[in-house]
Formats: structure tokens, sequence, C-alpha cells
């Protein structure tokens, strides 16, 4: 796109603050255009179809369609001769798995709603000539590198299965038949070695990772 070429935004929201507060924001900007308002996703898909935006800037968190399905119907019925939008998603959520995500669906960048008005205008900008932008507090968690594999002995992934079954330290104690206070100092050993703060951080590591006991 040519750089004295308007940039043609689609607003997709289900705040009406939020999307009149972005349109004052964005309208301020000489080379932006916002074309049209969306109140929900199929909505947004609606008024993407009716105005051929060139870029989609939508939230995730809408009512019955989320954001990310938005992103997916709008690739998925893009075309060669009519291509899907740039989408830049504008979110209240820090987590980089919904950053993740919209960038798997086809997002090309996601920001936090409450990023400064110059770093929203800094990512379309940036969408616009052909790159990525994802704010800096996401990116950092989204790309930090994958930690080192933790090597358990058998009987700490005996234990951790079990937690991760909901099982408390007396009932782990009777399913493998040591003492409770075996079970306690094992539970140390996993909190140590898998870098966990909490007995929180633990039961939710082992549902995610904890494998099933040999019978």
């Amino acid at each position: 796109m040519s750089t004295n070429t308007s940039i043609r935004i689609l607003l997709v929201d289900d705040h009406p603050l939020v999307l009149e507060g972005l349109v004052a924001r964005l309208d301020a900007v000489p080379q932006f255009q916002v074309v049209g308002e969306a109140g929900d996703a199929l909505q947004g898909l609606a008024r993407a179809a009716e105005l051929k935006p060139d870029l989609v800037l939508t939230d995730i968190g809408m009512r019955e369609v989320n954001g990310i399905e938005l992103i997916r119907r709008l690739m998925a019925r893009a075309t060669p001769a009519e291509p899907a939008p740039i989408v830049l998603v504008l979110s209240m959520y820090d987590d980089p798995e919904y950053a993740r995500q919209a960038l798997a669906a086809g997002a090309r960048g996601y920001v936090l709603k409450d990023s400064p008005s110059t770093e929203i205008i800094a990512a379309i900008n940036t969408l616009v000539a052909g790159g990525t932008y994802i704010s800096p507090g996401v990116a950092q968690r989204l790309f930090r590198p994958a930690p080192a594999r933790v090597e358990l002995s058998e009987r700490e992934t005996q234990i951790l299965g079990l937690i991760g079954q909901g099982q408390s330290s007396k009932q782990i104690a009777r399913t493998l038949e040591i003492s409770v206070r075996t079970v306690e100092t094992h539970r140390l050993n996993l909190h140590r070695k898998l870098d966990l703060s909490g007995q929180a951080d633990l039961i939710r590591y082992a549902v995610e990772h904890g494998r099933q006991p040999p019978r």
C-alpha cells in the first residue's frame, strides 16, 4: 500500500466506550480513515464484507463469537482476487497464549488496550508496511526460550501424576505405600526442580504435565 493512500480501518469491539475512544484516537491521524464500527464479531464479518477495509482492529473477548474465531473466518473467506484484511488485535488480555492463538488464526499484530495511542498507531503502520507487531510485555513472554528439560526420578514422576489426579499427600502415601513425610519431601523436591513457587503452581503443572503413574 502506498504511504500516500489512506488506511481504511474497521473497528470491532462490544464496548461502545472503547469504540468511541478508538474513533477519536485514530481519526486524529491524517492517514487513517475509520470506515466502520461493529459491536460484535458477526457484525464485524458483515461489515468487513461490505466495506472491504485494509485493516480490522478487533477485540478478543466478545459475546457469542470471539475475536479469534472472527480472525479465522476473515482468513477463510479470502480469495486471490479479494485477500483478507490485515488484522490487529487490541485486547485487555496480556496472557501470551491469547497472542499465540491470534497469530495462529491469522492476525499480524497484538496490542494491549492500556497501550498509549502512539503504540497503537505505530502497530498499525508496522502492519501496513508488511511487518508484525506485538506489545513488548507480551512479546517478551511469548518468545522467551523454553525451559531446559527437567529430569525427575521415577518416584517423583509417580507423585506428580497422582497430584495431577487431585490426590492429597495422605492419599498418595496410601496409594504408593509410603509415609506422608516421604511424599512431602518429594513434593518439596518437585517445587525446587520445576522452579514452582506455591502449591497452586505445582497442581497446575501436574495437571498439564503429570503422567499417569504405573499400576
